[in-house]
């Protein structure tokens, strides 16, 4: 008997019909990936399976559990099933997390609430589901808070709390989407690990073909709410029909090599020299002064005009500290950046006006750096502010819909808001803010990470051909290493606040010198490969 068995699921809210006749099946101890765009339906599934539908929705079809159907349980019965026989891990944990609550408290509370024992007993059984997933109380004590964590860490929690009760079923939503490719690597082995220990089974929803490559015995494409294609993944793979599915498997594998190399040999328009970036260091002792931390140690780095520079490493590495030193928003404690050979930022204000609007950022999350109130038109026309003579009236308006149409979207999304559009085209918004004054540098800060593989490939594309067309330079902060392989003319690889490794995107890919960069490239999840490990 199955573990679940999905059969014919249809949703439908109004006239819109969310699911159209899913049908999946999970065995005990099984991975099944389930990979599709935003919006194709993966996440409702997983919804409909927990009866957390939309309100409004309307569900039929079969839903079971072995033997258990839960289309028919009640709310006290599914009450039992959501965190005792289903656990979910999702994306981001800071949303699973109570952010008030240490996280001793958040893994008790799970247990007590579904095995029905005293205080201590769930304290000390929360103790050993944190150690088993990597956090022993020695080294992170059960009352510490999850902003003191780092973001892996942060998911090793929700982990915890989710297989602490050993559920039947584990769904994972994007558990990595958010990591870098080490962490990443490490949660999926966590992962397939517990499940395989405890004979659970698994639905890992992911938009990465390759992650699903290489964890799933079973895949399942599915598109606008319906199941395009399933079977064994190496078979599946390597054998793909649907045109969807196809080109999920082309945008994943993304480019093969770097972009051909049209940079100026003219002066850098970005260069660090030195760069030193350091924090109050922790008292060890009451006799001895706290050393300062440096996350930035004498790093030096340029950007040409035309140019792409990718800056990859693990989370803490330094990269978020350097680019804002870039950006001149915070004070360095030795070495300079110099941006068209001016240092900067400069100690004149006016000065300081002229050559921030030669630098812009584009941020991993648009829809942080947006005002909700605010339509795109006066979104996209913030940097005005920036120049001497800025435009007014209709030279402004037809500025931002000049732009708007360049970066791909329609002219009247200038009079909409930011929450009427989709992921992808927020970035493709936040792109168009930061070209608006026509910048020579533009930092781009884990830009396409949250983003599924299609838009993705969209988005670096765009990018690509507005280099060519406005001559503009990109430094490219990100942990994803395929994307540095697809857009990147050079690459920095920074480690404890240092970059250990600097070459062309070619050298470093095949060519990789330290050992460091040499595991960040075997931890990134690889198609081809893990099809070649199947013997696809």
């Amino acid at each position: 008997m199955a573990l679940l068995r999905i059969e014919d699921l249809r949703l439908r809210i109004g006239e819109a019909e969310l699911l159209k006749g899913v049908s999946l099946e999970v065995e005990p101890g099984e991975t099944l990936g389930l990979v599709g765009e935003s919006g194709s339906g993966k996440s409702i599934t997983a919804l409909s399976i927990l009866r957390l539908s939309p309100p409004g929705a309307t569900m039929s079809g079969r839903i079971l559990l072995g033997d258990q159907d839960l289309t028919a349980a009640g709310e006290a019965e599914m009450r039992a099933v959501r965190g005792g026989q289903v656990g979910v891990v999702f994306q981001e944990p800071m949303t699973a997390l109570n952010p008030l609550m240490r996280i001793g408290d958040q893994v008790a509370e799970s247990i007590a609430l579904h095995r029905r024992v005293g205080r201590a007993e769930a304290t000390a059984q929360a103790a050993r589901a944190l150690e088993r997933v990597g956090l022993p109380a020695s080294r992170f004590p059960l009352d510490r808070y999850p902003h003191e964590l780092s973001g892996g860490q942060r998911q090793r929690v929700a982990i915890a709390m989710a297989m602490a009760v050993k559920p039947r079923l584990l769904i994972a939503d994007e558990p990595t989407t958010a990591l870098d490719v080490t962490t990443q690597a490490q949660i999926l082995d966590l992962l397939r690990d517990l499940v395989r220990e405890d004979g659970a089974g698994l639905i890992l929803i992911t938009h990465d073909l390759a992650v699903v490559a290489e964890m799933a015995d079973r895949v399942a494409i599915m598109r606008q709410g319906e199941i395009v294609e399933q079977g064994p993944t190496g078979v599946l793979l390597r054998g793909l029909t649907h045109p969807y599915a196809r080109k999920l498997a082309e945008d994943a594998v993304l480019a093969s090599a770097a972009p051909p190399a049209r940079v100026s040999d003219d002066a850098p328009v970005m260069e660090a020299r030195g760069v030193v970036r350091a924090y109050p260091g922790r008292r060890t002792s009451p006799w001895r002064r706290a050393q300062p931390f440096r996350a930035v140690d004498g790093v030096s780095l340029t950007v040409r005009v035309g140019e792409t520079v990718g800056l990859v490493g693990e989370s803490g590495s330094g990269k978020s500290t350097l680019l804002r030193a870039v950006l001149g928003l915070e004070a360095l404690q030795g070495g300079e950046v110099r941006l068209d050979g001016a240092s900067f930022p400069p100690a004149s204000p006016a000065e300081a006006r002229r050559l921030r609007r030669k630098i812009q950022a584009v941020f991993q999350d648009p829809f942080g750096s947006f005002d909700p109130r605010w339509r795109v038109e006066d979104l996209v026309a913030e940097p005005f502010h920036l120049l001497e003579r800025p435009p007014m009236g209709a030279a402004r308006r037809a500025a931002v819909q000049a732009m708007l149409e360049r970066v791909g979207l329609p002219p009247d999304a200038s009079d909409r808001y930011p929450h009427q559009f989709s992921g992808g085209q927020r970035q493709r918004i936040a792109i168009a803010r930061a070209l608006i004054t026509e910048p020579r540098l533009v930092v781009l800060d884990e830009a396409v990470s949250a983003l599924d593989v299609t838009v993705r490939a969209q988005v670096l594309e765009l990018l690509a051909r507005l280099s060519q067309e406005l001559g503009v330079s990109y430094l490219f902060v990100t942990h994803d290493l395929g994307v540095v392989r697809a857009i990147c003319h050079r690459v920095a690889v920074m480690q404890g606040g240092r970059i250990v490794e600097e070459g062309t995107t070619d050298d470093v890919f095949l060519r990789p010198r330290h050992a460091y960069t040499q595991s960040l490239l075997s931890a990134t999840p690889n198609l081809e490969r893990a099809l070649a490990a199947r013997g696809a």
